[in-house]
């Protein structure tokens, strides 16, 4: 039934703009045939979830891997003002501009402080939209589409637990939807009363026929109808997702809705929604949030007990920014890693995305398959760009690190360079974490290895050998030689001492030689960099300079 004018005026009082009017400050926007536009809702109640960013992603790539490139915006949902955590907002508008992910619409900052937006679909802040959401559940009333409901919490927990007494579906529809008949003179009563109230949707729907899903990521579904008859605006006048998401996407010209699978049942409602206000509904596409595996089961990411669930994670153990969302495009299709691997310097926004590729189940988070990655990522950039990044990195995180690449910054460039310029790049940096280890043993302050602790790491290599080996090298070491000739000398050096100039000839005559030239290399290595594996050892001599490596050769000659 439709109430009255005055009891609707009573009901959502205050002035609003007409339909008419918001419908002119929102036309539809012009786009070209085959033109998207998509948006992520996420809700400021807590940390950065990688879920946000991996949506994301889907979004960016989604809308502009096409011509004519299309929309791809940002909208803060934080009607649940209980939650809304302080800076969240900010948080999320700043780890999407971090990450490179290109939004064309949305709040935006400036000094850290939301401070605007760009876009002609705003304001981008639900809670900023209050007039709209009451204008249209207005409608609704006057249609009889809607009604109020003055069901107390303990009416509905009472509700609740009949209906689990009774084996009944739980709900508040049908028989059980208390006001749904409420007559006119019932609601004057109950607002002289000043009770509280929600306002619901009438249902129309029939929750034992099934309807036809076309998922645009699962492909079609059949779910039940909806014939629940939800609150659209709850007590303090503020919408529920439900309701705010179906007048913002139709306002905001949203033709495509990606989004976490939670929300794959309420497909019906949102459809439900959009035909009662008289809009077509965009289309939908669910996709599986990111699992884990705990104790042998999967089970999806979780904000309370998985640390890698908020990006502040990766930011903190110094993953590259772009390594990561490599990483999450191999979760979405599994055919990037082939592209990656034939394309190995072209920017991801070149790969070809596909919806049809991401899985009906959830990707399994691999660590293993994160840092191998970042691995490759690192490989391919340039020493001035990974010192840059890990710089930038190094004075939020880490005060020793920053220490280190301002105390020399050429040398730690110089360093860098080792096996980049060639054919096969140098995989050792996994994360800008992990880099005070591929550096320090360079700078004489951070270098610590006595002789006791060398002789240890020779073996096989004699004591005596070790010696001669250290003596000699230091003897015919030349800081001109190129690693031809480096490499001459150390051969010749092995053959002198007994060892098999190359590891074929030691294998082939176990019996006559004491090792092979890698021993030799070995002790070398050790005494210039107190560890058994380094990158090439003649450009790292070349960064060592050959003072302070005839320095570290006479700790055996002492």
């Amino acid at each position: 039934m439709s109430l009255p004018a005055d009891l609707i005026e009573q009901l959502i009082p205050e002035p609003l703009p007409t339909i008419e009017q918001i419908e002119a400050k929102y036309p539809p926007r012009s786009l070209a045939e085959g033109q998207k536009v998509s948006r992520i809702g996420p809700s400021p109640t807590g940390f950065v979830h990688i879920g946000t960013v991996f949506m994301s992603l889907v979004n960016d790539l989604f809308v502009h891997q096409n011509e004519p490139k299309g929309v791809f915006f940002v909208r803060i949902e934080d009607t649940d003002q209980k939650r809304e955590m302080e800076g969240a907002t900010e948080m999320i508008i700043k780890t999407l501009a971090d990450y490179g992910i290109r939004v064309d619409e949305g709040p935006t900052l400036i000094g850290g402080k939301v401070s605007g937006e760009k876009g002609a679909y705003g304001p981008y802040i639900q809670s900023k939209r209050g007039d709209i959401y009451k204008a249209y559940a207005k409608k609704l009333l006057r249609e009889g589409k809607a009604y109020p409901c003055f069901c107390t919490s303990e009416e509905l927990e009472a509700l609740r637990n009949t209906q689990e007494q009774e084996g009944t579906r739980p709900g508040y529809y049908g028989k059980w939807a208390f006001s749904r008949n409420l007559t006119e003179e019932e609601i004057r009563k109950n607002l002289a009363d000043n009770k509280s109230f929600v306002i619901r949707l009438r249902s129309e729907g029939n929750g034992e026929k099934m309807m036809k899903i076309a998922d645009v990521v699962k492909g079609e579904r059949f779910l039940p109808e909806n014939d629940l008859d939800i609150v659209i605006l709850k007590s303090e006048g503020l919408p529920t997702y439900h309701f705010a998401h179906v007048v913002d996407d139709h306002f905001m010209g949203t033709t495509h809705v990606l989004r976490g699978d939670e929300w794959l049942n309420s497909v019906p409602l949102h459809l439900q929604l959009f035909g009662a206000l008289g809009w077509k509904a965009p289309k939908y596409g669910h996709l599986s949030p990111l699992q884990k595996l705990d104790e042998g089961n999967r089970r999806k990411l979780s904000k309370r007990k998985d640390p890698e669930a908020s990006m502040g994670y990766f930011e903190e153990h110094g993953y590259p920014r772009r390594a990561v969302l490599e990483y999450l495009l191999n979760l979405a299709n599994s055919n990037f890693e082939d592209w990656r691997r034939a394309n190995p310097m072209k920017p991801y926004e070149e790969f070809e995305f596909a919806l049809k590729k991401l899985g009906n189940t959830g990707a399994l988070f691999d660590f293993v398959k994160l840092d191998n990655v970042s691995k490759e990522f690192i490989a391919r950039m340039s020493a001035e760009d990974i010192f840059r990044d890990a710089h930038a990195w190094a004075k939020q995180y880490n005060a020793n690190l920053l220490q280190l690449m301002e105390s020399d910054a050429t040398l730690v460039k110089n360093i860098l360079n080792i096996e980049r310029t060639g054919t096969k790049a140098r995989k050792d940096i996994t994360t800008w974490a992990s880099l005070p280890n591929e550096l320090e043993y360079f700078f004489d302050a951070h270098f610590k290895l006595t002789k006791e602790e060398a002789i240890e790491r020779f073996a096989p290599v004699a004591d005596d050998d070790a010696r001669a080996v250290a003596s000699k090298f230091a003897a015919i070491y030349s800081a001109d030689d190129d690693k031809d000739a480096w490499f001459e000398k150390v051969k010749k050096l092995a053959e002198e001492l007994g060892y098999a100039a190359n590891v074929k000839d030691a294998q082939a005559n176990p019996g006559k030689y004491k090792g092979n030239v890698s021993d030799i290399a070995k002790v070398l290595r050790v005494l210039l960099t107190g560890r058994a594996q380094t990158p090439d050892l003649h450009s790292v001599m070349k960064v060592l300079g050959k003072e302070r490596c005839l320095k570290r050769l006479a700790l055996l000659l002492a």
